[in-house]
C-alpha cells in the first residue's frame, strides 16, 4: 500500500507542521512525527512542508501471477459425519459450469474420517476428481487442522478457483484459506461467472442491496467465494459416476491443535424455513403483531411455514430465524406468498429464486410485482381472510 515516511529532521516547527493536516492524522510523538490511520493521502503535508519532511512512497507493483499454473475449479465438500451437505451439489454444478468455460477440471475435497463410501456419491454429479482426506484425527472439524489440510491440497493442486458453501464451517475456514494465501474472498455471492484469462467473476449486493457489485481478483490465485445454500441450482443425479476418487495422506501436515473436542451433542431438529416447500411471508403491510396471527392461520392451512422481512425482526415481533433477505436466510420453497411486503432488493435477493411467488399489496407499482408470477393489489385485512375462507371450502 502506498504510505507517508515521515522525516523529523526536516521538520523546524513541529507544531506548524502538525496543523497542516486538514484530518489531524499527523501527530507528536517522543518527539517524533508520525501518522495516524486518519491519513486520507491527501498530500498537503508533502506540498507544504519543509522539502523532505514528508515523502509519499508509491505502492510497489506486484509481479504479474502466472495464471497458466493454476487449474481446476474446486469445491469444498461440507458434511457432517460423512452426510454431505446439499449446498456442496449445488457447488458442483455451477463448478462444472464455470470449469467447462475455461477448459478446467472440476475437483472436490472430501476432509473427514469414515469418508470414502460417502465420497463416491459425488462422483453422480460431474466431479472429474473428489481429493478425500481420511484420518481419524479428523472426525470433527476442527479450523486449525482442517486449515492445515486444506492449504496442503492448494499448495501441490494449485486450483484456480475454490468455492465453499456459506455454512457455518465454510464461513469459518474459507477466510481462514484466504488469509493463508493472501488472496481475495468474496462472501455470500449470487452470481458467479468465468472470464476467458480464468478470472472468477464474483457478483453479491451491496451497500444494503442497493447495488450488485461485480468482484475479480486478477492478480491473485486461488480465487475464493462462499455462496449461500438453495442460491444456485443442484444438477441432476447421473446414473453412473463418472471421474475419480483420489486418497490423500496427512502425513506432512501438521496436525497439532490446541482445541480438544470433549464431547459431541447432537442438536435437536426443528423446522427451518430455507427447508419449506411452501412460506407465507408477512412484511410492513401488517399494522401490528397480533395481526401475524391471520398469516400463521393461513400457513397452518396449507402446511407452510410462516416468514418474516427484516422491520417485523427489527421491532420485535418474530424471531431472526424467520427473516429472509440478505441478512437473513435464503429460500427456495415451490410456493412463497408474500403478505404485506413491498419486495426490496434486500428481501427480493433472499426468495426470488422460488418456484412460484404470489404477492399482495395495496401498491400496485410495488417492487414485489416486478418479480412475482401471480399478483393481487388489496389491502391484505381483506383478501387473507377471503382466502383462508375459500381454502377453507376447498377442504
Amino acid at each position: 500500500m502506498p504510505k507517508l515516511v515521515i522525516d523529523t529532521s526536516k521538520i523546524t516547527d513541529i507544531p506548524s507542521f502538525l496543523k497542516l493536516c486538514p484530518f489531524g492524522a499527523l501527530y507528536e510523538k517522543d518527539g517524533k512525527v508520525d501518522v495516524s490511520a486518519a491519513c486520507k493521502m491527501c498530500r498537503i503535508c508533502v506540498k507544504k512542508g519543509p522539502e523532505g519532511a514528508a515523502t509519499f512512497v508509491e505502492d510497489e507493483k506486484k509481479p504479474e501471477i502466472n495464471k497458466a499454473e493454476w487449474n481446476g475449479v474446486v469445491v469444498y465438500v461440507d458434511h457432517e459425519d460423512g452426510k454431505i451437505h446439499p449446498v456442496t451439489l449445488e457447488l458442483l454444478g455451477k463448478a462444472r459450469e464455470l470449469a467447462d468455460k475455461i477448459g478446467h477440471k472440476v475437483c472436490a475435497v472430501f476432509i473427514g474420517s469414515e469418508i470414502t463410501e460417502s465420497a463416491e456419491e459425488l462422483l453422480h454429479y460431474g466431479t472429474d476428481e473428489v481429493y478425500v482426506y481420511d484420518d481419524p484425527r479428523l472426525k470433527r472439524y476442527i479450523p486449525e487442522l482442517y486449515t492445515a489440510v486444506f492449504e496442503s491440497y492448494i499448495k501441490t493442486n494449485k486450483p484456480c478457483a475454490i468455492l465453499v458453501g456459506a455454512t457455518t464451517t465454510g464461513r469459518e475456514l474459507a477466510p481462514r484459506i484466504a488469509a493463508r494465501f493472501k488472496t481475495g474472498l468474496t462472501a455470500d455471492c449470487t452470481i458467479l461467472d468465468m472470464a476467458e484469462n480464468t478470472d472468477l467473476i464474483q457478483i453479491r449486493p451491496a451497500f444494503g442491496g442497493n447495488i450488485m457489485a461485480q468482484i475479480i481478483c486478477p492478480n491473485n490465485r486461488p480465487q475464493l467465494a462462499t455462496v449461500r445454500y438453495k442460491v444456485m441450482n443442484a444438477p441432476e443425479r447421473a446414473d453412473s459416476a463418472k471421474g475419480k476418487i483420489i486418497p490423500c495422506s496427512v502425513d506432512g501436515i501438521d496436525l497439532t491443535t490446541t482445541t480438544e473436542i470433549i464431547e459431541v451433542l447432537p442438536k435437536q431438529k426443528v423446522k427451518t424455513i430455507e427447508s419449506a416447500d411452501v412460506i407465507v411471508a408477512v412484511g410492513r403491510g401488517l399494522k401490528s403483531k397480533d395481526d401475524i396471527a391471520l398469516a400463521k392461520e393461513l400457513a397452518d392451512l396449507i402446511g407452510a411455514e410462516i416468514a418474516c422481512t427484516r422491520p417485523l425482526v427489527e421491532a420485535g415481533w418474530m424471531d431472526a430465524k424467520h427473516q429472509i433477505g440478505l441478512s437473513g436466510r435464503t429460500v427456495r420453497p415451490k410456493l412463497i406468498i408474500c403478505c404485506g411486503i413491498s419486495g426490496a432488493v434486500q428481501f427480493s435477493a433472499g426468495m426470488n429464486n422460488s418456484d412460484y411467488i404470489f404477492a399482495i399489496n395495496s401498491d400496485e407499482n410495488a417492487p414485489i410485482f416486478k418479480i412475482a408470477n401471480y399478483g393481487l393489489v388489496g389491502d391484505v385485512y381483506e383478501i387473507l381472510p377471503k382466502l383462508i375462507s375459500k381454502i377453507r371450502e376447498g377442504k
